[in-house]
């Protein structure tokens, strides 16, 4: 089936030796990496939006957080007993890290300024009432505390002591529960979008090739072992046909579509299942004033991972802002520019058994995103007041955030798995790969970017790998396992992204 779709190439292509789908944080990090490992390599880039980092990346449409799963209770499960699984919190800390020493390889080269434009120290906290919660969190917490990835960080059940943390949560609240909190004061907010804008602007310095308003309507292999691209220029209506030998498809939640369109198996029996955000905003300055501190809740029974409530100090052009949310909705848009034909068409022969399982076994999620669309602000209002106790509605606007697909497969544990996280999916000879999935993406970018290069080069990885130690210098080594290697680096990184260090003792 799969031969049926190769084609000859024809003399009006161009070739090249990379395309990237996707002018996003994903995108922008694979052809800063490459373009340090191969400069010679010609890469292009094609983007249907005016402007680099316009989606999933834009800052208004993520939560922002560095996730090091410093406050995410989402990333640590209490297991049958009573212990606290803390492996996946260590993972995402450690990736975040790789994200962490790269930005700053690429400053201290003068590849990118002015780091505050895109990267601010910020306390992380966590936050829960009732006392089967505080229980949790408490054990949460003596697990990690022991860990050097989570030195510094603090938990307290005193009302005074989260007086000084939060005073806006904790002021006017009524004492009828149980309370308590972590802080780690080395937390950080991001601005992906000025990030990737960064990023492409060096990318562009460096002739890559950056097509805006340009639409990959298809993918199909070449016969020679090439992929073609067949793109529209979205303002002349213009098509043209790109061939490259590899292909990253970083599109966001429009990379399902692009993925099915090359054919490869390693595309079928997976699905996508989108999910829209909503934030609310404070629009009262005196209000934003009184709140430093990204502070995560528990998400509500039958909510996805990525619709844990938080409160987000945030700064977006250089202006400090206030956000609550993400409040769940339904869109069958896979992107907030994309088509409301999406899911159905992404439906195919090989995946709708995959899709029609997801659909019988997620009827709470289901039942969550229906309560979620038919909310009215009051009812949202309800919400944000278990985190501040006098929020006045005329404080907050509401604003739509970004689109999310998250990933349907089958897996071991059964057909029809939503699966929540990041994936990428490559082909077997490693000419193409493509991105799927949701949080932690971004702050993970460099980890999974490195991922891509380590399926996709094999080969090419030995001789890579001492540039590779140059950017990222804990590569190869677990910074848990290097107390030491941990110190310098967070030593280093901090001063370079200047960020403020607090002193801590590594163990």
């Amino acid at each position: 089936m799969q031969e049926k779709r190769l084609i000859k190439m024809s003399n009006s292509e161009t070739k090249t030796d990379v395309i990237l789908i996707g002018a996003g944080i994903m995108s922008a990090t694979l052809g800063t990496i490459l373009k340090k490992l191969v400069p010679e390599w010609e890469i292009k880039v094609f983007e249907k939006l005016e402007n680099a980092g316009e989606e999933s990346s834009n800052e208004w449409n993520n939560a922002g957080t560095g996730h090091a799963a410093l406050c995410e209770l989402n990333y640590t499960v209490e297991k049958p007993d009573g212990s606290v699984d803390i492996s996946k919190a260590i993972n995402i800390n450690e990736q975040f890290q790789v994200s962490m020493q790269f930005w700053s390889y690429l400053l201290k080269s003068k590849l990118l300024d002015n780091p505050q434009d895109f990267i601010r120290q910020l306390p992380h906290m966590s936050l829960v009432l009732g006392e089967q919660n505080v229980a949790f969190l408490k054990k949460r917490f003596e697990a990690m505390s022991k860990n050097p990835l989570f030195q510094g960080m603090e938990f307290s059940d005193d009302p005074e002591k989260l007086m000084e943390w939060m005073p806006l949560i904790m002021e006017g609240r009524k004492w009828n529960e149980p309370i308590a909190a972590t802080n780690i004061d080395s937390g950080t907010d991001v601005n992906f979008g000025a990030l990737t804008r960064k990023l492409f602007d060096h990318l562009e310095n460096k002739d890559v090739l950056i097509n805006y308003n340009h639409s990959v309507n298809d993918i199909k292999r070449t016969s020679d072992g090439m992929w073609d691209l067949k793109v529209q220029n979205l303002f002349s209506g213009t098509v043209k046909h790109h061939t490259a030998k590899f292909v990253f498809i970083g599109g966001g939640g429009g990379s399902l579509s692009l993925l099915q369109k090359t054919g490869i198996p390693e595309s079928k029996h997976i699905g996508g299942f989108p999910v829209s955000g909503l934030f609310m905003v404070c629009n009262n300055p005196d209000v934003v004033a009184q709140h430093h501190a990204k502070v995560y809740g528990k998400a509500k029974v039958g909510a996805p991972p990525m619709s844990v409530p938080h409160l987000d100090t945030r700064f977006i052009d250089n202006q400090k802002s206030l956000l609550f949310g993400p409040f769940a909705g339904f869109s069958p848009k896979f992107l907030k520019t994309g088509s409301m034909l999406d899911l159905v068409t992404s439906v195919k022969p090989n995946n709708v058994l995959t899709m029609l399982a997801a659909g019988a076994k997620e009827m709470s999620l289901t039942k969550y995103l229906i309560q979620q669309v038919i909310a009215s602000k009051e009812q949202r209002m309800e919400e944000l007041r278990e985190f501040i106790p006098n929020a006045i509605a005329e404080d907050w606007d509401l604003i739509v955030a970004g689109q999310r697909v998250q990933v349907i497969k089958d897996t071991e544990a059964g057909k029809g798995t939503l699966q929540f996280g990041t994936e990428v999916i490559c082909g077997a000879d490693g000419t193409i790969a493509a991105l799927l999935g949701a949080s932690p993406g971004a702050s993970t970018a460099v980890h999974v970017m490195l991922e891509v290069i380590r399926k996709c080069f094999p080969e090419r990885m030995k001789e890579w790998e001492p540039k590779i130690k140059e950017m990222i210098p804990s590569f190869g080594k677990s910074l848990m396992k290097n107390p030491e290697l941990l110190r310098e680096i967070h030593t280093s990184t901090a001063e370079t992204l200047s960020l403020k260090e607090k002193e801590l003792v590594y163990s």
